[in-house]
């Protein structure tokens, strides 16, 4: 029988301190669990980071995406240009309101989604008819809506090339919902990630930047659709609504106390937070480099400040990505696979008819991604020795 060690060091920790639980701690001693003044901070302190005037707290990402599907007034039928390349809760917030995501394939060094093709996929949608058709799903996608919206995702903390999206957005009449959810800190240009488009998202699962366990965060400039995504958050209570009142169909989308306190403290630490992360990407860097059986990150001239999320290596073509996996798993070294293209989900197969070939640079990417353990907390000698596991299978 094959015995494999357990891993002796964790895919990822969260790093949480004496004041983030004296915090949490602090809300269980008064009345308010729900809507007390920790949101009211986290949020603030949000909005000042990024440079944006609001900032609405939500119980997870993928919850801030769909509300921001709504404020967009993407309905049925309606198409929204995305990504592939990402995790699923990018493209079910566009299926939620039973509109129809259009992909577009991705840079292969960044896995973010490529402009170029972006822009033609804009303008044959636009035209219609026969030029239309290259873009749409085999199926699923007969009668459909307008094009209505691009949806970028900021993938592993490096922020999508937003300029060309917004021109397109421009010319086209599109919002733009931009996908931070990985990316709280990165720049772009000197622009804070999320603060880019239309609206953004941040998320805050326990492998994030920051956390709150599970949480995330809306930011826009709009005044409207932010009155709007505050009420859809709250059950659809407008202002001047009472408890029992809903002016529009709401979801119970609400950040708890406990949870806020815990941002509102993680957010006063976000610069250190941001650099021990920086730290430990370094150390890999130099211990990986030269080491050609895999590829490491790549970031953009334009990437002016990448937010690590995770270290993502790229395995060389040919290389047996299950095998190395085990051999790493037998030293103690967990990795994981960084995306399952979100066409060839099971789901996605049977709704629009995705096959294998589609979106190939995606596909390429799911095969050879491996995300190595990461986080902030881990030491030079932990990193050393995921990198010597590397040397020693790979090398």
């Amino acid at each position: 029988m094959d015995f494999y060690a357990a891993p002796k060091i964790p895919m990822s920790s969260p790093d949480i301190g004496e004041e983030e639980r004296q915090a949490v701690l602090s809300v269980l001693n008064t009345p308010y669990l729900s809507m007390g003044p920790y949101i009211t901070e986290f949020e603030d302190a949000i909005r000042a980071y990024t440079g944006v005037k609001h900032a609405i707290g939500v119980n997870s990402g993928t919850a801030g995406l769909h509300l921001c599907v709504r404020a967009a007034e993407i309905h049925d039928g309606d198409l929204v240009l995305t990504t592939p390349f990402s995790f699923v809760a990018s493209t079910n917030v566009i299926l939620f309101e039973r509109a129809i995501p259009v992909f577009v394939d991705v840079d292969p060094r960044t896995g973010n989604i490529d402009p170029f093709q972006l822009a033609a996929a804009a303008a044959d949608l636009s035209a219609g008819g026969e030029r239309a058709k290259r873009w749409l799903p085999r199926t699923g996608a007969e009668h459909h809506g307008p094009l209505k919206a691009i949806l970028p995702v900021d993938v592993f903390g490096q922020p999508a090339d937003m300029d060309p999206i917004n021109d397109l957005a421009h010319l086209y009449g599109l919002h733009v919902i931009e996908d931070s959810c990985e990316a709280l800190g990165g720049e772009y240009k000197g622009r804070k990630a999320g603060s880019l488009g239309d609206y953004g998202v941040f998320a805050f699962y326990p492998n994030k930047q920051i956390t709150v366990g599970e949480g995330g965060m809306i930011v826009t400039n709009d005044d409207e659709a932010a009155v709007l995504m505050r009420s859809l958050r709250n059950q659809g209570r407008a202002a001047g609504d009472t408890w029992l009142q809903h002016t529009w169909l709401g979801y119970n989308y609400r950040l708890d106390e406990l949870s806020a306190a815990l941002g509102a403290v993680q957010m006063r630490r976000l610069a250190e937070l941001l650099d021990k992360r920086a730290r430990v990407a370094g150390w890999y860097e130099d211990g990986l480099r030269g080491l050609e059986a895999v590829s490491l990150p790549w970031l953009t001239p334009e990437c002016t400040d990448v937010s690590w999320f995770v270290y993502v290596v790229r395995l060389a073509d040919g290389i047996d990505r299950e095998r190395t996996a085990d051999e790493l798993l037998r030293r103690g070294v967990p990795i994981r696979s960084y995306f399952s293209p979100i066409h060839l989900q099971p789901y996605m197969r049977k709704q629009f008819g995705y096959q294998e070939g589609d979106y190939p640079v995606t596909e390429t990417l799911g095969d050879r991604n491996m995300a190595i353990p990461f986080s902030g907390q881990m030491s030079k000698a932990e990193v050393t020795a995921v990198c010597d596991a590397l040397w020693d299978v790979l090398g």
